[in-house]
């Protein structure tokens, strides 16, 4: 058997966490065992279904890099066989006309709230004659469910679920105008896709017993059901945008790597072992549904966030390099300096250990790509007192004359200088840092010089002197 999985998104909004982590279970259980992994967009809903949702959706997968096997389905676009399927349900006795008026649904509805019990039909025309039927009243099809016994779920993370079928009703296939309900367009295309293995969250797991008996109606197989517990925030409550529950393209602007994000999805309620960094390498040969757990997932930006900083440690200078200089682009509309891609390339590898972020790397190397005159901030501008920039002035000359243009002459020759002045190194770094850099923090300043060479190094100098 092929293992072909899904993910079924309703295209009302980003793509956001939880349906990302669903995502990446099923992709990776399909590429786990060579299967196929699916795309269907379920649009069913006209109303809130946007084209800019469904390209969200789109972007929010490509970027985690979850790419799907054929064409992406519209749900919507199959409405006519969705109506063929409840015809064939009629004909075959497993589906009946209703034509309960509204005012007869509210009455079992209130009768139902009297009683203290669910709201259930109470099958009024499951076994009418249609000969009854008003005239000019357009019916419901509902499913002629099994009244006696029990439904039963063998989920791969829930375990065996049971529940009396005398607890569930008569559910609707299709509506008074035709069109079909969630329910019957769910199963019909999950076993028109050949899905053999249906992986979501465990807030569907009610709906596997109605849709287990309709699959069972038509005489088709059952797939393999997975119900994978909801993620909460830290403080166990359910997640909200406090906890971080953000679309994917937020956290891609917010500065996290794509790798970073699957991984701690990943990690969110499956494990293996001990491990926490796991490559996609890793993942694929190692997931499977028998380590996903039981109890609620429970969401951690500080963890994510310590997690991005590791992988923008590891991550390879020339693709942090592709994806910060057309991010300086944006940023600095005046242009950038003539040498600026070149130095951010040299600077990398010192200013990755600082960052947890891209974004905290943007800021970081900004001071690699602006023209001069570059802007001081206001701690910058403090450090460059009148003694300061005497002695700026007097490192001035001596830095001219410097020939070999290397971090470590650099270095000896500042020592040098600070002996000379009787200061501490700290006394000459420090302002020279805030020339260089506009700021009172930056990667080491004899690295810095290095990277921004000597003419720029003493173009900046004599500016801020000039300040």
């Amino acid at each position: 058997m092929t293992v072909v999985t899904r993910f079924a998104p309703s295209p009302t909004g980003f793509l956001h966490i939880g349906g990302a982590r669903t995502a990446l279970f099923n992709w990776l259980y399909a590429r786990h065992h060579g299967g196929k992994f699916l795309l269907r967009i379920e649009d069913t809903d006209r109303k809130r279904s946007t084209p800019e949702a469904v390209e969200a959706i789109y972007e929010g997968l490509s970027w985690l890099g979850l790419d799907w096997d054929g064409e992406a389905v519209s749900q919507f676009e199959r409405a006519g066989r969705h109506r063929e399927v409840a015809q064939a349900l009629l004909e075959g006795g497993h589906a009946y006309r209703c034509y309960c008026s509204p005012e007869e649904l509210t009455a079992m509805r209130e009768k139902a709230r009297a009683e203290g019990r669910p709201m259930r039909y109470d099958g009024t025309w499951r076994d009418r004659d249609p000969a009854d039927a008003p005239a000019g009243v357009d019916p419901v099809i509902r499913l002629k469910a099994p009244r006696d016994g029990e439904t039963v779920i063998e989920d791969l993370v829930q375990g065996k679920v049971t529940i009396a079928n005398d607890q569930l009703d008569d559910m609707i296939l299709l509506r008074a105008d035709g069109t079909p309900t969630y329910m019957l367009a769910v199963v019909v295309d999950d076993h028109d896709m050949e899905i053999t293995h249906v992986i979501r969250g465990d807030d569907h797991l009610n709906n596997a017993f109605r849709q287990s008996q309709l699959y069972r109606a038509m005489d088709w197989d059952v797939p393999a059901f997975a119900h994978i517990p909801l993620i909460h925030g830290a403080d166990g409550a359910k997640m909200s945008k406090r906890h971080g529950a953000l679309g994917v393209t937020e956290y891609r602007n917010d500065g996290m790597l794509p790798e970073a994000l699957r991984n701690y999805l990943l990690r969110l309620g499956w494990g293996h072992g001990d491990d926490e960094i796991i490559s996609t390498e890793q993942a694929i040969e190692w997931f499977d549904l028998d380590n996903v757990g039981k109890a609620a997932a429970r969401f951690d930006p500080a963890k994510l966030l310590s997690l991005n900083a590791h992988y923008i440690r590891e991550a390879d200078n020339q693709d942090l390099l592709k994806l910060l200089m057309p991010a300086f682009q944006e940023r600095y509309q005046g242009g950038l300096a003539e040498e600026a891609e070149n130095r951010v390339k040299k600077g990398l590898s010192g200013l990755k250990e600082r960052a947890k972020t891209t974004i905290e790397l943007l800021d970081n190397a900004g001071f690699y790509v602006v023209q001069r005159p570059i802007e001081l901030s206001q701690k910058a501008e403090k450090l460059l007192d009148k003694d300061a920039k005497n002695r700026l002035k007097k490192l001035k000359g001596h830095l001219e004359r410097l020939s070999d243009w290397t971090q470590s002459e650099i270095e000896g020759l500042a020592r040098q200088f600070a002996e000379e002045e009787q200061a501490k190194l700290g006394q000459i770094a420090q302002p020279l840092r805030a020339a260089l850099t506009g700021s009172h923090i930056s990667p080491g300043v004899f690295e810095v010089m290095e990277i921004l060479g000597k003419n720029e190094t003493l173009g900046r100098i004599e500016d801020a002197l000039n300040s």
